[in-house]
């Protein structure tokens, strides 16, 4: 396995460069000491490469969340206290068939992996193409319901200027006990190639029907958006069923689609996106901006919320046009009598930027990546967001003249 300290940079600025050459065998140290089965070196100032030895891939993934439970607890960096957390990729094989080359290439393509969805990749030499057959995979995805491998992560919006979390995003995943974590990317197009996107997508409405009665019974009464597949908004049956789930369900529940999504068959959906909001299913667009946006269409979209796609605010402080573009489809979006949440909001810079120009919500890593629910809950609790959006050197209750736009 290869593990990459994450917020390197951050922890940089906050011990000290020589300081922070010493943090990773802090951490090798930890692991030894905790998981003796484990060897540590490292692989570079912010990355370690892990091996041990087990007897099935299942218990490989165990390992992994052992060390990620490991790590929990602070580190004592000179007097201070700090959290570190480890993003991990990792390669497994037969010991009759563990090629050290091949381990070593196969965790480099995990941990890229693991850096592109935010979470942990694992995977078994032993069955290499698996993981990509579609077919396969729609036959393990009713078991994998079943027995828990599919979950749920959330993703927080916060509101700019009150700085209160006022929604989340409902991410699936799907945590394979062989080929560890399966990218949503490559299972959500295969149910959607295979018709199984349906009951997969009314299982992530119950799930989160079931998380946001709980968030509410906390004291956390906010909505859960979930991603709509284009496929479905022409399927008269599946708008039947999740009209009655939401409807019956008694929690916050609302939709996020693509507008890409209502170009497929956009009478179709345009309607169906009408029944949606007649019960009170609040819509938001979801990356506005990647597509070929058509104002034909999103005049006559009843959402409430339009989300500007990451591409756009990655590059919001380095890029002359982009300012330009998010600008101006926040003032597009208010004249339409939408909110705007911007995506991929990374840094304090970017998060004052878009606080003068006018953005409702922000979501993004600067704020927290999709996490798990017990997480979430205590994420919400200890009101993280707050300190997240507090920037050492930038924030937007600074003079709003100090930006400039364009």
């Amino acid at each position: 396995m290869l593990a990459e300290l994450e917020d390197f940079v951050a922890l940089r600025r906050s011990v000290g460069v020589a300081r922070t050459r010493l943090v990773m065998d802090d951490v090798i140290a930890r692991l030894e000491t905790a998981l003796p089965m484990i060897r540590g070196i490292p692989a570079g100032p912010a990355m370690l490469e892990l091996s041990f030895d087990c007897d099935s891939s299942a218990e490989g993934v165990a390992t992994v969340e052992q060390v990620r439970a490991t790590m929990v607890a602070p580190f004592d960096l000179d007097g201070e206290s700090h959290r570190l957390s480890l993003r991990i990729g990792g390669g497994g094989a037969p010991t009759h068939d563990a090629d050290e080359l091949r381990l070593i290439e196969s965790a480099e393509q995990a941990l890229a992996d693991a850096r592109e969805i935010r979470s942990d990749v694992v995977r078994d030499l032993a069955n290499p193409s698996a993981g990509d057959d579609p077919i396969q995979l729609m036959r393990e995805l009713p078991e994998a319901i079943a027995s828990g491998q599919i979950f749920l992560q959330y993703q927080p919006k916060v509101r700019v200027r009150q700085q209160q979390v006022v929604s989340a995003e409902a991410l699936v995943r799907w945590r394979h006990p062989v080929r560890g974590l399966i990218l949503p990317g490559m299972f959500i197009e295969a149910a959607e190639r295979s018709n199984a996107i349906g009951p997969l997508t009314l299982w992530i409405i119950e799930r989160a029907i079931a998380d946001q009665r709980v968030l509410a019974a906390q004291g956390h009464d906010i909505p859960i958006f979930i991603n709509i597949s284009g496929v479905l908004l022409s399927d008269a049956g599946f708008v039947r069923d999740a009209c009655a789930l939401v409807s019956g369900g008694g929690a916050k529940i609302g939709f996020e689609i693509t507008e890409t999504a209502v170009i497929r068959d956009p009478e179709s959906a345009i309607a169906n996106l009408g029944i949606f909001a007649r019960i009170g299913v609040p819509l938001a667009i979801d990356d506005y901006g990647a597509g070929l946006s058509s104002l034909a269409y999103l005049k006559r979209l009843p959402a409430r919320e339009l989300k500007i796609d990451k591409l756009f605010v990655t590059q919001l402080t380095s890029s002359n046009r982009d300012p330009l573009i998010v600008r101006s489809t926040i003032d597009l979006a208010h004249a339409l009598d939408m909110e705007v949440t911007a995506e991929g909001v990374e840094t304090p810079a970017a998060l004052a930027l878009l606080g003068v120009m006018g953005c409702d919500m922000v979501q993004g890593f600067l704020i927290s990546r999709p996490i798990e629910f017990a997480a979430f809950l205590t994420f919400l609790s200890e009101e993280r967001h707050v300190a997240a959006m507090a920037g050492p050197r930038f924030s937007f209750h600074r003079d709003v003249g100090q930006w400039k736009v364009g």
